[in-house]
């Protein structure tokens, strides 16, 4: 069994990664001074991976939309209970997500953590699926879907995505749609359950109140050995050029609503987690609340509080995102490109630079060891592929006023954005 310990060299903080013979890896941050402790058991198998095959010489095979998150939903159910009702009677908070590129189970708990990480791992582990339980979730997720359908801030946000990008699945709901789910059987969600529910494919995150040791001694009982994995998950291939420049729809909003994304080359490992950390301080510089772009537009009664800016990266996507409400989203979307030319011609106040790049270091310092940030970035490096979160507070601290300068001339390039809106009906 492999074991390694990372360390932050700026902090002390560290974390202790260890292969289990079993074929997952875990990944336990001991944090001082907390009485609860916080455990993810998450896969890489996200909305996106719906294309995927265990060899090289097989062909791909294309499960419906949705499966994913449909998947998460029926993990809960087993033949003898719900989940939720062993949570609750050891006092501990349970629950689970999926996005785009992954999903992962979860618990809180400040007591009986033991017996709390074994129903966690056990449930995960036992698959129940029958085409009575699936009719009956296909029910209730379509109607989730429906609500997804109504809610503003979603359309705005998909309807960006569909303009920018030609093929690539991050532009579909993480739900899917009500058509896709129809298509799922008991037969698919063992299909892929099986594939990407593989330990080599999955990894256990805790952090808190907590010992390696007492993770071991339940993962050492628990864990059933998997054989090891080739799972390729791959993408159709996504042209430089964007869809649409505009796509607009009307709603029951009181306000118009908009999203600007800048379509620019994606990036994998440790590059990603570089090029994400370079982006969202150069949006900061370009248009956060101390930037006079933003003085600017508030100044003029453009954008409100509602106002916010950020990158939106992953496995073969990478957009830059502006959002908020407006009387007058074109507006907004000229000031912008207005601001961007000035910059790449006049560059960024070093002096700012120095602020937001010291404020940005001491918030990701100050989340480090709170076990909730701490197992969340923990399974963020795992999905991106790199061993140690603490690898960004490194890139964090290097970073120069060139790093970001370049990131602004080559991601924000006027041809490769579109405007979305959300008008009053």
């Amino acid at each position: 069994m492999r074991t390694t310990v990372h360390t932050d060299a700026k902090t002390g903080d560290q974390y202790t990664q260890v292969f289990h013979p079993s074929g997952l890896e875990i990944r336990v941050m001991e944090c001082k001074g907390y009485q609860t402790a916080y455990a993810l058991f998450g896969t890489r198998y996200g909305s996106i991976n719906t294309r995927f095959r265990l060899s090289p010489t097989d062909a791909f095979t294309e499960v419906p939309e949705g499966i994913a998150h449909f998947l998460e939903h029926k993990l809960f159910e087993n033949e003898d209970c719900d989940v939720f009702s062993k949570f609750n009677a050891l006092g501990a908070y349970a629950n689970a997500f999926t996005s785009f590129d992954r999903t992962a189970y979860l618990f809180q708990a400040s007591r009986a953590f033991d017996e709390a990480l074994e129903i966690l791992l056990d449930f995960v582990q036992q698959p129940y699926f029958t085409e009575q339980t699936v009719a009956k979730e296909q029910g209730i997720i379509a109607q989730e879907i429906q609500m997804y359908l109504d809610e503003p801030s979603d359309r705005l946000f998909y309807q960006m995505l569909e303009g920018l990008y030609h093929h690539h699945p991050v532009k579909i709901d993480v739900a899917g749609s009500v058509e896709s789910i129809a298509k799922i059987t008991p037969e698919l969600l063992y299909r892929c359950y099986d594939v990407f529910y593989n330990l080599h494919n999955m990894v256990l995150c805790v952090a808190g109140n907590v010992t390696m040791e007492q993770v071991l001694a339940v993962a050492d009982r628990v864990l059933k050995p998997a054989k090891p994995s080739m799972l390729e998950s791959a993408f159709l291939p996504e042209p430089v050029e964007i869809v649409r420049s505009f796509v607009s729809r009307k709603m029951a909003v009181g306000k118009p609503m908009f999203s600007i994304g800048f379509k620019s080359k994606p990036e994998k490992g440790m590059e990603l987690c570089r090029a994400g950390l370079v982006a969202q301080l150069m949006l900061q510089l370009l248009a956060g609340r101390s930037s006079a772009l933003y003085q600017h537009l508030t100044a003029e009664g453009l954008v409100n509080e509602a106002f916010a800016v950020y990158p939106f990266a992953g496995d073969g996507y990478f957009t830059l995102v502006f959002e908020g409400e407006s009387d007058n989203p074109q507006a907004v979307l000229d000031a912008i490109l207005a601001e961007i030319e000035h910059c790449k011609t006049h560059g960024f106040d070093a002096d700012h630079f120095s602020i937001l790049k010291r404020a940005s270091y001491g918030e990701r310092v100050r989340n480090s060891n709170k076990p909730e940030p701490a197992a969340m970035n923990l399974l963020g490096a795992f999905i991106v592929g790199i061993d140690s979160p603490f690898a960004e507070s490194r890139i964090l601290a290097e970073l120069t006023l060139k790093d970001v300068q370049a990131c602004l001339c080559e991601r924000l390039q006027a041809d490769k954005v579109c405007l979305s809106v959300v008008e009053p009906e």
